[in-house]
């Protein structure tokens, strides 16, 4: 009787011990994964917001650079503008500066000095030294250089010509040009030698026949020297 109850309590203890067993395995272990899982996708997580903040951060880091380029590339193109405006205007200024010097120098035909002078002589000895620029003797050759401008374009520099006929025969440098368009030239006449006119006037008026820019806009030599004419003056 002893034996038997004895067997009973064993065997109770034996089934009570394995169902534990096999309640600790079936409902740890799916514990155990499901952690493992969540583990690996929050570092998936954080693999991907990484990769994705260094992408952006090299295409923010691209772009400021692009940026910073262009910037440069702007300010040194406005740098060489405002550089070439000046020595624009400078040439310009330099050239009307030694104009005015002549001022008063009485005409002669031929005459290419200070006791005496004509148009074109007055023209090409202005520009070669104020500019250095070379151009040819006569009005009628000087007339093939630079670049043609509009009457309403007209700067002060420029070069007008007249003519009493087809052929040209006398030119002048701009001086000035006023808010209402008006423009005076500088130049030297048979009548009262190198003095300032204006374009309005009754006698130059109806003689003007176009103009020509010889420097350009970086204040520079626009001519290709021209070969020299005979002409006249006036």
């Amino acid at each position: 009787m002893k034996k038997r109850v004895l067997f009973y309590l064993v065997a109770f203890v034996s089934t009570i011990s394995l169902q534990s067993c096999v309640t600790n395995y079936v409902v740890s272990k799916p514990a155990t994964y499901t952690k493992e899982y969540k583990t690996d996708a929050k570092l998936a997580s954080i693999d991907t917001k990484k990769m994705e903040l260094d992408k952006q951060r090299l295409i923010d880091s691209f772009l400021a650079e692009k940026a910073a380029s262009l910037a440069s590339a702007k300010n040194s193109i406005k740098n060489s503008e405002i550089a070439k405006a000046i020595k624009h205007n400078k040439t310009i200024d330099n050239i009307l500066a030694e104009a005015a010097t002549y001022l008063g120098t009485p005409y002669r035909y031929g005459g290419m000095t200070r006791n005496g002078i004509d148009c074109s002589a007055f023209v090409l000895s202005v520009f070669g030294a104020a500019a250095g620029l070379s151009l040819p003797r006569v009005a009628a050759s000087q007339a093939q250089e630079g670049e043609r401008i509009e009457k309403e374009n007209l700067q002060k520099g420029d070069l007008v010509f007249f003519s009493q006929g087809r052929r040209i025969s006398h030119v002048g440098i701009v001086e000035s040009v006023s808010e209402e368009g008006e423009v005076t030239f500088i130049h030297s006449a048979t009548s009262k030698g190198v003095m300032i006119s204006s374009l309005n006037d009754s006698y130059w008026g109806p003689k003007y026949r176009f103009a020509k820019r010889v420097i350009n806009e970086n204040g520079e030599a626009n001519n290709n020297l021209a070969t020299t004419t005979t002409g006249t003056s006036f």
